[in-house]
């Protein structure tokens, strides 16, 4: 039992019920890994397996049990003596060890699972507390489907399974049934009715079935529960189960409404964790995951990113770095607000005039529209084509091409040149071609084409285009670049700027000889 009445015990299950999830599984290498850093975590109970269940898991525990220091190692059984003997067995060179006994004590297990009626049920836990007392003089014991158990019968066994030895008891929510306030009352109830409830530590454990596993196990923590059953990232069977980080950092962040409760969790591992069980288990990690998805910590909200870039507590309530990353992400996207594109293009170096600004923001905004996220490579090559662009003859305005199989393909420019809007309309042989024949219309010129290049700026189908061009006239060679989500767009803007470029330095030469 613990120490400090107020600590709560983190009993981690990631090894057994997180593989349960189906396609989970993980091999004894992978498990050792996870057990580990679990161990560097400071999480209290590592449930390492159920060693009856295979070869295999029992190699898991018994390798588990052996290199496993400063943290117990629990090994799960039913009710049955060859389980229970077998777990003793795995977790024998424990410094630590515990057996985790279960059995189904709920109407509808007796009835369809175990086919016992009550007293044969009281005795059957007696029976198997007993023996795996006999083994280990850590034991727990589970009443599965404990939520949908009639609350007298349950009292009775939870009584019967300490007197038998269990040194903790452990009320699971098997198929995530129950509602906070609900099982915060069960909770107290056991306190209230079993005489000897003193002499165990009480445990719960939650299934993720409505959405309300985290919140049933904070709801018994204040009902005076002092152990949670949890798995990294929330995996477990079916929906999952209650999530370790969640757990942990209620506790942390809001201390004062759990009454000073804590537990030991070195919540800075927290994200190390959750992406180890997200490799070796191959169930990735949504992005909205509370504590550890990739957007727990990433504003894009124009208002969000305001309030922090002004004061990080205005919208988050912990501190990136409590759960392992190095800061706070200002994600770019269509409904981020100019102080965020303000400083971010400072973060990257970039500082441009007013009317300049606002063109390349508006621009942004665009390109936001049409990507999902914008990268700094993506501003970084916005940017560059801003400023290449920026008091040239020729400026961009608009382009409509027709193409497909059957050609000519067609292009529609318009281009202001000089302070003019003029517009033009040309076929090519392909739609790039049609594009630089429409801007030869608007601006006549003699220069070769050298070089057209095109690559992705960023990954994804809905990656910019950046393509480059470099035109050869009387001996110079004049380059530009663009990038668009649409590859011919940038195709155009990246010949204008090149013959910005030309057409520039023609006129300083014409100047010169003047």
């Amino acid at each position: 039992m613990s120490v400090d009445p107020n600590r709560i015990i983190i009993f981690d299950t990631t090894l057994r019920d997180g593989e349960q999830s189906a396609g989970a599984a993980m091999t004894v290498a992978e498990k050792l890994r996870v057990a580990l850093l679990l161990e560097d975590m400071q999480v209290d109970v590592i449930e390492a397996g159920f060693p009856i269940s295979s070869a295999g898991d029992f190699e898991a525990v018994s390798q588990i049990a052996a290199q496993i220091k400063q943290t117990t190692v629990c090994a799960l059984s039913r009710a049955v003596a060859k389980d229970i003997e077998r777990a003793g067995e795995a977790v024998r060179g424990a410094v630590r060890p515990r057996i985790h006994t279960f059995i189904g004590t709920s109407p509808l297990h007796r009835k369809h699972i175990t086919n016992m009626d009550q007293a044969q049920m009281l005795e059957t836990i007696r029976s198997s507390v007993t023996l795996a007392r006999s083994l280990c003089d850590d034991v727990e014991w589970s009443a599965m489907d404990a939520t949908r158990t009639e609350r007298e019968f349950l009292a009775r066994a939870v009584e019967t399974a300490i007197a038998a030895g269990a040194t903790t008891v452990n009320i699971p929510d098997t198929v995530g049934y129950a509602i906070p306030d609900e099982f915060g009352a069960l909770i107290t109830y056991l306190r209230a009715q079993v005489p000897n409830m003193d002499r165990a530590v009480l445990s719960v454990h939650c299934q993720n079935d409505l959405g309300l596993a985290t919140a049933n196990s904070l709801a018994a923590v204040q009902a005076g529960a002092r152990q949670v059953e949890c798995t990294i990232n929330g995996i477990g069977e079916r929906a999952g189960n209650t999530s370790l980080e969640e757990v942990v950092m209620a506790l942390k962040v809001r201390r004062e409404h759990f009454h000073d409760h804590y537990c030991n969790v070195n919540t800075i591992l927290l994200t190390k964790a959750s992406r180890l069980v997200a490799a070796v288990s191959g169930m990735a990690v949504q992005s909205n995951k509370a504590i550890v998805g990739a957007n727990a910590f990433a504003h894009e909200s124009g208002i969000h990113q305001d309030g922090m870039l002004k004061n990080l507590q205005t919208f988050e309530i912990m501190r990136p770095e409590d759960v392992g990353l190095q800061q706070s992400r200002l994600v770019l996207g269509k409904l981020s607000g100019r102080h965020a594109f303000v400083d971010k293009l400072a973060a990257l170096g970039y500082q441009l005039p007013d009317a300049q600004l606002e063109e390349a923001f508006q621009r942004f905004k665009a390109l936001a529209d049409k990507k999902k996220q914008v990268f700094d490579d993506d501003l970084i090559a916005l940017i560059d084509d801003e400023i290449a662009q920026a008091n040239h003859r020729l400026k961009f305005v608009s382009l409509t091409v027709a193409c497909g199989s059957f050609g000519p393909q067609r292009a529609e420019m318009v281009v202001e040149v000089d302070g003019r809007t003029q517009h033009h309309i040309a076929t090519g042989n392909g739609p790039v071609d049609a594009v630089f024949n429409a801007i030869r219309a608007v601006q006549p010129h003699e220069a070769k084409l050298l070089l057209y290049q095109v690559h992705a700026v960023t990954e994804g189908t809905d990656a910019q285009a950046e393509v480059s061009v470099r035109l050869e006239h009387e001996g110079r060679v004049f380059t530009g670049q663009s990038a668009d989500v649409d590859t011919i767009v940038a195709s155009a803007r990246a010949y204008i700027t090149a013959l910005n470029k030309l057409l520039y330095t023609s006129e300083r030469t014409v100047a010169a000889v003047a």
